[in-house]
């Protein structure tokens, strides 16, 4: 399995943490990769496309709006820790009530996104069905929580007869109908297979090596916890 946690080299120079997403850029007339130009951190990355990617208007994922855009970034950061960081609890912790403990903290986090998302005219997080970096900060985690039934059992799932949660789910069924979308999204099956290894506590990543010190997933320590 020396493949899983492989890292290349090129990749460990970029970013000392050795995660993807990292965006190496190439030098415009040796074709050389700029290491010292890296950038990386999931959120970081898409507001860097967003921005060098020209659009304008409705197609940005960062709105023009000063305002909206801080709105964005807030609550990307904000779904980034209570919804996504849980789902590595629920699967790496090893005591039911920790994993539950986990669970229940990113239902909050659901419950906080779907209040919100209620008070826009939907079914995204902006108004009139704008993707924004928040939109696209949840959709990869809210893709995989049927895992959660899979490997930890029926008390996992994500209930959908919950008010709280119905502006939620009318979000995710919009969102994962979009083309754009659905040519990102991995197989069920061998998605399945890849996460067993978080779910049965094997995987040695530094996010799951984090959460088994007992910390969140984004709150992993390039120090303390090494491939």
């Amino acid at each position: 399995e020396w493949w899983y946690h492989w890292k290349a080299d090129e990749l460990k120079r970029a970013n000392p943490s050795a995660l993807v997403p990292t965006l190496i850029p190439l030098n415009a007339s040796t074709k050389e990769p700029m290491d010292e130009k890296a950038v990386y951190e999931s959120l970081v990355t898409i507001d860097y496309i967003d921005a060098v990617s020209g659009a304008s208007g409705v197609d940005r994922l960062v709105p023009e709006d000063p305002y909206l855009s801080a709105k964005c970034r807030i609550w990307a950061d904000k779904v980034n820790k209570e919804c996504c960081s849980p789902y590595y609890g629920v699967l790496v912790r090893k005591e039911e009530g920790e994993r539950m403990e986990h669970f229940e903290k990113l239902i909050t986090g659901l419950k906080a996104f779907s209040k919100e998302v209620s008070q826009s005219s939907g079914p995204t997080f902006l108004d009139d069905g704008q993707l924004s970096s928040v939109d696209l900060a949840l959709l990869p985690w809210a893709f995989r929580f049927y895992v959660f039934e899979h490997y930890r059992g029926p008390d996992y799932v994500i209930s959908t007869g919950d008010p709280e949660l119905e502006p939620y789910h009318e979000w995710l069924e919009h969102v994962l109908s979009l083309d754009s979308v659905k040519r990102t999204l991995p197989d069920k099956d061998d998605y399945l297979e890849h996460i067993g290894k978080y779910a049965d506590s094997s995987a040695r990543s530094k996010v799951a090596n984090a959460v088994r010190r007992g910390v969140a997933a984004h709150d992993l320590d390039d120090e303390k916890d090494e491939y």
